[in-house]
């Protein structure tokens, strides 16, 4: 009894202990919010009436007046670059900059932050100069991935070389594959100026950096059938399969006219046929499709495309069996399968497309840098229905 008496006495004390509690805070907030500047709630009043411009020129005020207030004006330029408001971003951070009053530390964020603004408006120069200026700073592994990527925007493949490997140096983790894609853009860049033998030195590095790298097999095939040696060069080719199978798809065509030059099509045609069993493939699939009609007949050739389909039922496999019906259908048959033929493949092109396993981006032609998200080698050899169908 004695002890329920003295809870209830208690509970009035708990209460005013609380209450004073909360008095206390209460005054510390109304005492913190009163060496807030004006220009802080100036600021944000215009954030709030969407006026940006009148709340930039508020808050670089709270900077010139309180150094404190430095990160809210990370914060705002971080969020119009966001926005993609890069001229406000810039403004923000070069006003930053320009405090002779900044910490050190705090003006390395601030030329960083700059950069940064730079590289999404697409001033490259300027933001090469800043990430340049913070290699030697606690900034340095962000700058040199800026700059990677400023010195691939730019095509400088050397440069881009360059970095991957200082990026490697520092411990950011492994770059063998961009930097032998770096090595095939080169190659290329050689190629298309008939300098075969400093293509091939280029994909050498490139293979040596990456075995696995499929399209510096693809090149040096190129290479060795731009110098009149198509043995070798399908020779090459064939190694494709040993690094990838799936990617044979992608030198089919080459392989097949490689044969032909040789005057050897029906070993190409069979090893093609080899690859197709191994490896379900629209894109091989045409090719193989083509030589059979050429080689063998039309009946071997619609045979071949029943198969596929059964094997992996798509609407890009209906299309090619149509194409193979229309080819020994009845005169009489032949404008009805048109329109079947014509509606199935107006469907049928909406499919074939490579995506990109990054990021989604879409395309008609293979790529071996995405477009949308700027990586390498994230696109599948296989059309986007294929990828379907086998998942």
């Amino acid at each position: 009894m004695d002890f329920e008496i003295w809870w209830l006495l208690g509970i009035p004390l708990f209460f005013t202990l609380g209450w004073i509690a909360a008095r206390v805070d209460i005054r510390q907030l109304l005492s913190e919010s009163r060496t807030l500047p004006k220009g802080y709630f100036k600021g944000l009043n215009f954030l709030l009436n969407e006026q940006p411009d009148k709340a930039i020129d508020a808050f670089i005020e709270i900077v010139r007046l309180d150094p404190e207030s430095v990160e809210l004006h990370f914060a705002l330029g971080n969020l119009f670059r966001r926005r993609g408001e890069t001229e406000r971003a810039i403004r923000v951070h070069q006003n930053l900059l320009a405090r002779p009053d900044l910490p050190a530390e705090q003006k390395t964020q601030a030329r960083f932050e700059l950069g940064q603004d730079y590289l999404k408006a697409g001033l490259l120069d300027r933001a090469e100069e800043a990430f340049t200026v913070l290699l030697s700073s606690n900034f340095e592994a962000q700058a040199r991935r800026a700059l990677l990527e400023i010195y691939q925007r730019e095509k400088e493949w050397a440069r881009a070389i360059e970095a991957a490997h200082a990026l490697q140096e520092a411990g950011a983790g492994g770059r063998q594959k961009e930097i032998a894609q770096f090595y095939c853009e080169i190659a290329q860049d050689e190629l298309v100026h008939t300098n075969a033998d400093a293509a091939m030195v280029m994909l050498d590095k490139a293979l040596a950096t990456d075995r696995n790298n499929v399209r510096a097999t693809i090149l040096a095939g190129d290479v060795h059938q731009s110098n009149g040696d198509v043995e070798k060069a399908v020779l090459t080719w064939r190694r494709v399969e040993q690094q990838s199978v799936p990617h044979v798809a992608l030198v089919a065509q080459r392989l097949m006219d490689g044969y032909r030059k040789l005057e050897r099509p029906q070993e190409g045609l069979n090893l093609l046929k080899n690859y197709l069993a191994e490896a379900p493939s629209i894109d091989l699939l045409e090719v193989v499709f083509k030589a059979t009609l050429e080689l063998d007949s039309v009946a071997a050739a619609n045979q071949l495309v029943r198969d596929e389909l059964r094997r992996t039922p798509t609407l890009l496999g209906l299309d090619k069996l149509l194409d193979a019906r229309m080819l020994d259908a009845p005169p009489e048959v032949r404008p009805e399968l048109a329109i079947v033929k014509n509606l199935v493949h107006g469907y049928a092109q909406k499919l074939a497309r490579y995506q990109c396993s990054h990021c989604g981006f879409k395309a008609r032609q293979f790529y071996w840098h995405c477009p949308g998200c700027s990586r390498w080698e994230t696109y599948p050899p296989r059309r986007t229905e294929e990828l379907n169908v086998m998942n």
